[in-house]
């Protein structure tokens, strides 16, 4: 029986994308699965769109997901070999020449009557008419080979089993169907994986999240858990499971458990599943990319201030941040919430006083829970302990809950929205948590009796 092999084979005219990562993970597990062989092809034939660093940038993405090919080709180095195949061809009177203002180049001879079928690992039974397939170019005027000829001649000489690409090459199927057939040789398998597409169903773009994969990593994603996300693109592993690691796909995935209907790239989705993979890693700050992205973010905002103060007081209320973010999508936005953990807040009156409350009723409890708080012992800054002594407080004093709570998380932070007054009150501890809520009375002292 014949081992199967599937290649990855990308043009270096940029970055690894999320759907060439989708490709190239499938076309691994399937050959690995099967302990087969999984080559690498880098299609550089189209020299005018060629990207610098992009064949690099490949070869490293590949090697950071753990998906290391077990052969490198390049077509540059294989353009003798194609010349060959179009010289018999040729004198085959398959293919003919075509003279133009750049030169010569040279079209396939398709048939133009009857169908080509196939039938496709995803799609099933596929059917094209063949007065529909136009004579293609496969030799340009500079003599490098197109794509569809190139691709068949590399297929065939690796011994490629088992195809796997993207949708869009579905209709390029039937020429490269009728070249082997002209060639005398017998086509692989082909499975065409389903498109990427926003979530209002359109086609990924570099606005909707098809950018380059180290972007993704770049934003604070962990690799497993982005690697996790795309095999989930288009994929379906028809159990409850949604979590699974490089070594638990090479059990479970089947080609047949690919979907035709385009996958929905959901940031919020992505978001769950690098939780989840930093929940079972027991990802440390240090270790955390997503806390890199943070410390970058936060030492270039708070540059005036002294950075190693800045570092120790994120390290302190890392996991109050990591509790609210939903994931790297948001995380910009959600760290100008913490913002008053590193300066002195301005407070806005309107948010200190609690719905039907007055400034002036604000003020008074505000100074009963300033008197409170002085007198509790630093080694009690502990957020739970807090919560305990001064909810403890407050009821024996009469005080409704959020008549008390609310204008003392507001003085602390002097937000409408943030972590609770004893997660805040742990991390200033005594000292500045005083001097927050006299600053608020100190404003409350200067509004009128009717705000």
């Amino acid at each position: 029986m014949t081992k199967v092999k599937t290649r990855f084979a990308p043009s270096p005219t940029g970055f690894l994308h999320v759907g060439g990562l989708r490709t190239a993970l499938f076309s691994y597990l399937w050959a690995k699965k099967n302990e087969g062989k999984f080559l690498l092809r880098i299609e550089d034939t189209d020299r005018e769109r060629f990207v610098k660093g992009a064949e690099e940038n490949i070869l490293k993405t590949l090697a950071d997901f753990g998906m290391n090919p077990d052969k490198i080709f390049r077509q540059s180095d294989r353009l003798a070999t194609y010349k060959k195949y179009v010289e018999q061809l040729l004198k085959q009177e398959k293919a003919y020449e075509e003279k133009g203002e750049k030169g010569t180049a040279i079209r396939f001879k398709t048939p133009k009557t009857g169908i080509t079928e196939w039938e496709d690992s995803v799609y099933e039974k596929m059917q094209f008419k063949n007065d529909a397939i136009k004579d293609p170019i496969i030799l340009k005027s500079d003599g490098y080979p197109v794509y569809n000829f190139a691709n068949v001649i590399d297929d065939h000489e690796m011994e490629i089993t088992d195809v796997i690409r993207g949708e869009e090459f579905l209709s390029s199927t039937p020429i490269h169907i009728k070249l082997y057939e002209a060639l005398g040789w017998q086509a692989p398998k082909f499975a065409h994986v389903p498109l990427i597409l926003d979530k209002d169903r359109k086609k990924l773009s570099k606005r909707t999240g098809d950018v380059a994969v180290h972007e993704y990593l770049k934003k604070g994603y962990l690799k497993p858990a982005l690697l996790n996300f795309i095999v989930l693109l288009g994929w379906n592993p028809k159990t409850t499971a949604e979590i699974f690691s490089l070594e638990n796909l090479l059990e479970v995935f089947e080609i047949k458990k690919i979907n035709k209907a385009g996958a929905i790239f959901d940031v919020t989705k992505l978001d769950f599943i690098n939780r989840e993979w930093q929940k079972k890693l027991g990802i440390k700050p240090e270790n955390d990319p997503l806390y890199q992205r943070a410390l970058k973010i936060v030492t270039k905002k708070f540059s005036d201030s002294d950075e190693s103060k800045v570092i120790k007081q994120l390290l302190a209320i890392w996991p109050q941040i990591i509790e609210r973010v939903q994931g790297p999508s948001d995380l910009d936005e959600k760290l100008n919430e913490f913002d008053f953990y590193f300066k002195e807040p301005k407070y806005d009156p309107e948010i200190l006083v609690w719905k039907k409350m007055t400034a002036e009723q604000t003020k008074i409890n505000l100074a009963i829970l300033k008197d409170f708080i002085s007198k509790i012992d630093e080694k009690d800054f502990i957020a739970g302990v807090l919560e305990k002594q001064i909810k403890d407080f407050i009821q024996e004093k009469g005080i409704k809950t959020g008549e008390a709570l609310w204008p003392l998380r507001a003085a602390l932070s002097g937000q409408k929205n943030s972590p609770s007054p004893f997660e805040i009150m742990e991390i200033l501890k005594l000292e500045k948590s005083l001097a927050r809520i006299e600053s608020a009375i100190s404003i409350l002292l200067t509004l009128d009796d009717g705000f």
